[in-house]
């Protein structure tokens, strides 16, 4: 089998892949996996590799550790981009794996890069494989699998989640890379002080390979004195300039973190609720996007408990469409942080559902006679609006005892309000008027 880790010429790789790990020994991070007593850690020590999914953000791991464990089982390992194979690929590789099974005895470890990039018919093309035992598959993906994946794939894989990583996991990845003389920096004599090393494992993100990059682009940007080459903070400011907080504006992050903003909110937390905001917009979210989400955060979880809820959530997507960045993400802030303070009630929210899955169900109820229009001397002879009470005429402007759902849903309710807000006064209404109708009835 070909050395997954063959040394690399340090003066030309990238550093991330100079510096990546060859063993679980050398491995940072993700030790809720790996960690003793751990299943994934079992099946290693076992010698028992099964298929799987690592599904994680950028930068964690995920291809390293899928050539360690290859390379710890003694498995013949094959490794292919969604990006870039095809069907015609898959079959080959299998093939390729068949014979190393013949000829050396050797289980074939199929590694598929970016692996929710492939289409049914693709997917579908790994099924046999991984049944016969052919290949044990190995996926890697940024992407949700239970959105991305064929539910007849996943049944076969087993789905590991690797985390972002630590400060403190980055640190050390950074003092690796700056002590190693053979693949890292320290044939550099490289100097750079602890602040901006702090800084740098701050600014990744959680991203091991982001990390890197940026130390070593500011080892080639370093200033060189005598036979030392120095990183200052000029240097180190212009190489993070532009850099951005993770945020994949069509994946997993994107849904976890406007999650994250609505429960906030939902949960009357403006400290939570306004970080998650910054989040999304530090990471270069459409702010329209977030005023349209913040209108139906009014309308779901304030409703009629506060009414100006909604008022103040689209005076603040106007204020942005008008003013733009950065003025009108404060509207925005401040319609967050008054969300979230104000009383919740989701009674209109569930009272929609109700009466929709009630319209749904009912069908094509006729509208009571006494509701109908009466425009034509046809229609007003047909009955069509006799004996509607005009409200208005009514005392205090209600028809006690009048009807206004179909006869057959006579005594349907959708609407419950709540004991909180200005709910509180409607239901106190609501229950006054309901209190008339049954004296009349």
């Amino acid at each position: 089998m070909t050395d997954l880790f063959d040394k690399v010429d340090p003066g030309f790789s990238p550093l991330a892949s100079r510096m990546r790990p060859n063993n679980l020994e050398q491995f940072i991070g993700q030790q809720h996996l790996l960690e003793p007593g751990k299943p994934l850690r079992i099946s290693i020590e076992n010698g028992h590799l099964h298929s799987l999914i690592f599904w994680g953000p950028p930068g964690v791991g995920k291809t390293t550790l899928a050539k360690i464990l290859a390379q710890s089982s003694g498995s013949h390992f094959v490794e292919l981009s969604a990006v870039l194979a095809g069907v015609k690929e898959i079959r080959a590789a299998v093939n390729e794996a068949k014979n190393m099974k013949t000829a050396r005895g050797l289980d074939t470890i199929l590694f598929i890069d970016e692996i929710h990039r492939f289409s049914k018919s693709q997917q579908d093309s790994l099924l046999a494989p991984i049944e016969e035992g052919s290949v044990i598959l190995f996926g890697a993906t940024t992407e949700n699998p239970s959105f991305e994946l064929n539910n007849a794939l996943l049944s076969r894989l087993r789905v590991y989640v690797l985390r972002s990583l630590e400060y403190q996991d980055l640190r050390q990845m950074l003092l690796n890379a700056l002590n190693n003389t053979e693949k890292g920096l320290g044939f550099q004599n490289l100097d750079i002080n602890e602040e901006l090393l702090d800084l740098i494992a701050k600014s990744a993100d959680g991203d091991a390979r982001r990390c890197l990059n940026i130390l070593q682009i500011c080892a080639d940007l370093s200033v060189q004195q005598n036979d030392r080459s120095t990183v200052t903070t000029e240097i180190l400011n212009e190489v993070l300039q532009g850099q951005l907080n993770r945020f994949d504006k069509r994946g997993d992050m994107f849904y976890e973190q406007i999650s994250a903003l609505h429960k906030s909110v939902r949960g009357t937390n403006p400290d939570g609720a306004l970080y998650w905001f910054c989040r999304m917009i530090d990471g270069g979210c459409d702010p329209l996007y977030i005023a349209r989400r913040l209108v139906r955060m009014a309308t779901e979880d304030i409703g009629n408990a506060d009414p100006r809820g909604l008022q103040v959530a689209t005076d603040a997507a106007h204020a942005y469409e008008r003013l733009g960045s950065p003025e009108g993400e404060l509207a925005l802030a401040q319609a967050v942080v008054y969300l979230a303070c104000a009383p919740k009630s989701n009674a209109v929210y569930n009272a929609y559902k109700a009466a929709m899955a009630e319209a749904k169900a009912s069908g094509s109820l006729d509208v009571p006679i006494h509701l109908k229009n009466a425009p034509t001397q046809l229609m007003s002879e047909l009955g069509y609006g006799k004996d509607y009470r005009y409200a208005h005429n009514e005392e205090n402007a209600y028809a006690a005892g009048e009807s206004y759902l179909p006869e057959a849903l006579q005594d349907s309710q959708y609407y419950f309000p709540v004991e909180r807000g200005l709910e509180i006064k409607i239901k106190q209404k609501l229950e006054a008027l309901k209190a008339i109708d049954r004296e009349i009835k």
